[in-house]
């Protein structure tokens, strides 16, 4: 029972992270600045910047796998 428990809050913890890194690389390629605050061609580079940062998180993650 206790390997399930520990299995459960694992997963929830994982996603929690994986949540917060999300949403940390968004705020900071908004560069801490409100949606509407941003001109058309400022949303569009942080949403290029963040994509590109997110890719960075993930491949960090495989390569520390091994």
């Amino acid at each position: 029972m206790n390997q399930i428990i520990n299995m459960v809050m694992r997963m929830v913890l994982r996603r929690l992270v994986n949540m917060g890194i999300n949403k940390g690389i968004d705020v900071a390629a908004k560069r801490g600045k409100a949606g509407k605050e941003l001109t058309p061609e400022q949303r569009r580079g942080a949403g290029e910047q963040s994509k590109r940062a997110k890719q960075a998180v993930r491949m960090s993650r495989r390569i520390g796998r091994f």
